[in-house]
C-alpha cells in the first residue's frame, strides 16, 4: 500500500525523475512557459513554487540552493533576478496549466505550464510570427528566369 507516500513515479526510477524534474524546470524558467503531460506539470509544480519561494529573498545562500538542485547558472539567474521580485508579493501559486487537449498517439493530456504573471523582458523579446517572413522573398516581373 501507498499510505502517506507523496508524489508520482511516472515509471521512472528515482535519478530519471530528478533528471526529468530538472529539466522540465530549466525549461520553464528560462522559456517562461512549456508544453508537457498533466502529470509532469502536477509533478513539478510543486518544486517550482519552492524555488521561486527560496528566490524572493535573493541570498547568496539562496543562489547556492537553487544552484545545487538545478545545476544551471541561466535558470539560477533567472529566478534569482527576474521571477523572484516579479513574485514579492505573491504567497504561492506562481504558475497556471492550460489544457490544450490529449495527444494525438497515446491520448495523454498536454497542458501548457506558464508562470501567471510574465516578466516585461519576456514579452519585448518574443517576435510576432505573424509579422516575421519565413524567408520567401516575392518574385518581381522580369527576374524569372526563362526555361527552354
Amino acid at each position: 500500500m501507498r499510505h502517506r507516500v507523496a508524489g508520482k513515479k511516472l515509471s521512472r526510477s528515482q535519478a530519471q525523475r530528478k533528471a526529468l524534474f530538472k529539466n522540465l524546470i530549466n525549461a520553464l524558467v528560462i522559456h517562461g512557459e512549456i508544453k508537457t503531460t498533466e502529470s509532469k506539470a502536477k509533478a513539478i509544480r510543486g518544486l517550482v513554487d519552492k524555488l521561486i519561494t527560496r528566490g524572493k529573498t535573493g541570498t547568496l545562500q539562496a543562489r547556492r540552493m537553487i544552484g545545487a538542485f538545478l545545476q544551471n547558472k541561466i535558470a539560477v539567474r533567472e529566478i534569482i533576478d527576474e521571477l523572484g521580485p516579479l513574485f514579492k508579493t505573491r504567497s504561492g501559486g506562481f504558475t497556471r496549466m492550460i489544457r490544450l487537449g490529449p495527444r494525438r498517439g497515446d491520448n495523454a493530456m498536454i497542458v501548457r505550464l506558464e508562470f501567471v504573471e510574465k516578466s516585461k523582458k519576456k514579452e519585448e523579446e518574443k517576435p510576432d510570427r505573424k509579422k516575421q517572413s519565413r524567408g520567401v522573398q516575392k518574385r518581381t516581373e522580369g527576374t524569372e528566369k526563362k526555361r527552354y
